[in-house]
């Protein structure tokens, strides 16, 4: 028997709020049990969940961070189901694909080298207004986030996280822009 989670804590687990979590059990889109009358929920099934509601939509993705191991991660994860993602390492080539390519979210490490996220996430937001932008970090409360905060609304992912976190904030994404 897997890990069973309470509301607060999914609701943690896939970054949303309570609310939603409530929404999506009112709407009989999440799977979970009521034990007494408290609803729970059991982690194996939620990343089952996760991986099916993620199946449909796919999304063409760009992920910019100077570290292999999150680039390998991110390319990984989301390939594996049916996104297209392409990363590199540096700011500059990251701008020189979204000038070029029509990218539907952008993930971005905060601190890379040569162009820092702050810097980069305006002049991305300067080319293409409208294209969402998640700032992946291990500083959340620094100078570079409280600027980055200055130009405009944006996710979050803090590290270190792992490949759920990653279906998550995608899944997150796309069901926002479903609704649209």
């Amino acid at each position: 028997m897997s890990e069973l989670m309470t509301v607060k804590e999914v609701a943690t687990y896939l970054r949303v709020t309570k609310k939603t979590i409530y929404r999506l059990l009112r709407q009989g889109k999440i799977p979970a049990t009521k034990v007494g009358h408290q609803w729970r929920f059991e982690k194996t099934t939620i990343d089952e969940w996760l991986h099916r509601s993620s199946v449909g939509a796919k999304a063409n993705i760009l992920v910019i961070d100077d570290e292999e191991m999150i680039r390998l991660l991110f390319k990984e994860t989301l390939e594996e189901l049916g996104h297209r993602v392409i990363t590199t390492e540096t700011g500059f080539k990251g701008l020189e694909l979204v000038k070029e390519k029509d990218f539907d979210l952008v993930f971005i490490d905060l601190k890379i080298p040569r162009m820092v996220g702050d810097d980069l996430f305006g002049r991305i937001k300067a080319i293409k207004p409208r294209l969402p932008v998640t700032i992946i970090t291990g500083y959340p409360d620094s100078g570079m986030m409280k600027r980055a905060l200055a130009q405009g609304p944006f996710g979050v992912m803090n590290k270190p996280f792992n490949e759920s976190d990653i279906v998550a904030a995608v899944n997150n994404f796309l069901h926002i822009t479903q609704k649209r």
